[in-house]
């Protein structure tokens, strides 16, 4: 599966687990620790893309292009 694939999936489960939390925030009205957990989940799989797209750029499966200024 090529790097791009796996940053967007990872991605969505960032954003379903933030929607999760949104959803229990206000079904429980803060009585419940769901949402505690749906952000420490969306906090540990940020973390863990940025860990590997760190280790993906060291190893050279991606690489940085940095900014492509256009000259007319």
């Amino acid at each position: 599966i090529p790097m791009k694939w796996i940053i967007t999936i990872v991605f969505l489960f960032i954003f379903a687990s933030l929607g999760s939390a949104l959803f229990f925030m206000m079904r429980d009205k803060g009585k419940s620790s769901n949402t505690v957990y749906s952000l420490m989940l969306r906090i540990g799989l940020s973390i863990a893309l940025f860990i590997g797209i760190w280790i993906a750029h060291t190893l050279g499966y991606i690489q940085s292009t940095g900014i492509q200024a256009t000259t007319q």
